[in-house]
């Protein structure tokens, strides 16, 4: 570790809403170039002369190829400060986002939904390390939850785009749409800081291998933990626009609503379960949330009215994303200093790789019975294998970061 950094000054009020708007954006807007995908799985199928299941296969390519991107910009993060690593990283997903919509075939198309999973895999740690360094630690659960729910704005955007731009233009426009991103690296250029929690420390590469080395027991069990996690998140929101689609033979605005809807609760419940987090801890809040998303399985999936449907739809993301809202904090606090960016991005990204063949597994699933039935098979096993991985681990409520 460098010798006698200068001491950072303190954050103003102003530079640290900053910080938070820059990370809620970079992840939302990330979140949405990767969720306008699932809304357009049947059509690129056709498009492409292809299956179901081989689309549903790019995501998971985008899935498995995310520790890459967490691995080499967390390091980045880690050992050259957050902010100049984040504003590379956005402006690479933006350009294959881009060029995904260009792609002639699905083998094209399938090499650069891998390759944008390297740049989504890269946004998440260091935009959680910068926002959660910058949050107070008595509201650290509830920005957390803010923070996580960019995801869920993302989704909310994707299903707008969708409602409006794909009857008109086609799939391929939404891909264009995703190139606009690139454009946040200038306000994260002229607005937002340094983390000063980075300039404390300045690791050089042997701390930051240290660390690393003396926390494996820690590192092991967040994989697990966001094994599962991304098995609850991928496993009941991935394939429901393809079953809403295909099993309920809605419209493509009619599914755009109902995923409008549901990213509304999963919203309130990011916001909701993260302050409870800074009350009632951080393992009870995310335990009660996917232990509740259980008994939500059926009023989710077997309802013939759409209006009870969609009421299932919006509490199960309400729990889904409830328990989510916790992660970055959960995350920031458990990772040591040296390697705060790097620890919880790897360790999130790797929960993705293990838990990346959901949507995959559910399309298998859905050809030898329906989609209702395959959604919630997977969903009550992994929303209640979550609870228990929860209950096993440990927190650090409100440490200093």
């Amino acid at each position: 570790m460098a010798s006698d950094p200068p001491a950072p000054r303190p954050l103003t009020v102003s530079e640290a809403r900053h910080t938070l708007l820059a990370s809620f954006l970079g992840w939302t807007l990330d979140a949405f170039d990767f969720f306008v995908l699932i809304f357009v799985v049947s059509a690129i199928a056709s498009d492409f002369h292809r299956t179901v299941p081989e689309i549903a296969f790019t995501i998971t390519a985008t899935l498995m190829t995310r520790p890459i991107g967490a691995l080499i910009f967390g390091w980045l993060a880690d050992r050259y400060g957050r902010r100049i690593p984040l504003m590379i990283d956005v402006v690479f997903y933006s350009v294959v986002e881009v060029m995904s919509g260009l792609a002639p075939n699905y083998a094209t198309f399938l090499f650069l939904r891998a390759l944008y999973g390297i740049g989504m895999g890269g946004e998440w740690g260091v935009g959680a390390a910068l926002a959660m360094e910058a949050a107070p630690a008595g509201a650290r659960g509830l920005l957390s939850g803010l923070l996580q729910e960019g995801y869920a704005v993302g989704y909310l955007f994707a299903a707008g785009a969708y409602f409006f731009v794909f009857p008109l233009f086609g799939w391929r426009a939404l891909f264009f749409i995703g190139g606009l991103p690139a454009l946040l690296t200038l306000y994260i250029r002229t607005k937002v800081p340094e983390s000063q929690a980075w300039e404390r420390a300045r690791p050089e590469s042997t701390a930051i291998w240290r660390a690393i080395r003396g926390n494996l027991g820690s590192f092991a069990y967040l994989i697990v933990l966001m094994t599962m996690m991304n098995l609850v998140s991928h496993g009941t929101q991935d394939m429901y626009p393809t079953f809403l689609q295909h099993e309920r033979g809605l419209g493509p605005r009619t599914v755009a609503t109902v995923a409008l809807i549901y990213n509304i609760g999963a919203l309130a419940g990011g916001l909701a379960f993260g302050y409870l987090s800074d009350r009632m801890g951080r393992r009870r809040a995310m335990t009660a949330a996917v232990a509740a998303g259980v008994l939500v399985v059926p009023l989710w999936i077997y309802p013939a009215s759409i209006a009870w449907l969609t009421a299932g739809a919006f509490l199960m993301q309400f729990m889904v994303q409830g328990a989510w809202g916790v992660i970055p904090a959960h995350l920031a606090e458990l990772s040591p200093p040296e390697v705060r960016g790097l620890f919880a991005g790897l360790a999130y990204q790797l929960g993705v790789l293990f838990a990346a063949n959901a949507a995959f597994v559910e399309a298998i699933l859905a050809t030898r019975m329906n989609y209702g039935s395959a959604l919630a098979i997977v969903a009550t096993i992994v929303l209640a294998g979550a609870a228990i991985v929860i209950g096993l681990g440990h927190e650090r409520r409100g440490h200093e970061l």
